[in-house]
């Protein structure tokens, strides 16, 4: 069953959602996290998670898929498998041997990018690797987070003209 009721409780039954005290990636402090990295470990979880986004960009020609180093590069690369689409890997930083490129695979001027996501808070590091991509010459058409906090990254996003389209939002998991 490929439905967001069925991803949420994947997400529940594994243990995905934990409350204490966190300290997110973002420098906030929370009373809840959302351990992704343990969800994309899953392989019904990143299945689901492929099948879901490759349903929803079937019809929009889409060149590449991408997703920034560490938490979406499984995810950007199950939706490649599912769809086909080839893969671009967003590195943090470009690194000072090998390439020494901040996008590993094929970016080509005007290829039509979708790139995911596994949280975001604030979205700057999501909103970073676009950045990347379009100054490297591709065209973002479509941004996806699999699960967004609610606070701040959807309204950051529409300040720079792109929407971010979270596959969950928090409260709907706390439903």
């Amino acid at each position: 069953m490929l439905s967001k009721e069925y991803l949420i409780n994947l997400l529940k039954e594994n243990g995905v959602f934990l409350e204490g005290d966190f300290t997110l990636s973002s420098g906030k402090k929370s009373n809840y996290y959302i351990n992704m990295k343990k969800a994309i470990t899953e392989p019904e979880i990143l299945s689901t998670i492929s099948k879901l986004i490759t349903k929803l960009i079937a019809n929009d020609n889409i060149n590449k898929v991408a997703g920034p180093a560490l938490g979406a590069v499984p995810i950007a690369t199950a939706v490649s498998l599912e769809s086909k689409i080839p893969l671009l890997m967003i590195r943090k930083e470009k690194k000072g041997y090998g390439t020494s490129k901040l996008i590993e695979g094929d970016l080509n001027s005007g290829d039509d990018v979708v790139v995911v996501e596994d949280v975001t808070t604030t979205g700057g590091s999501l909103l970073k690797a676009i950045k990347a991509i379009q100054k490297n010459g591709g065209k973002v058409k479509r941004a996806f987070v699999v699960v967004d906090r609610q606070e701040g990254a959807i309204e950051t996003f529409k300040k720079e003209g792109i929407e971010l389209e979270p596959l969950i939002n928090v409260d709907e998991f706390f439903d």
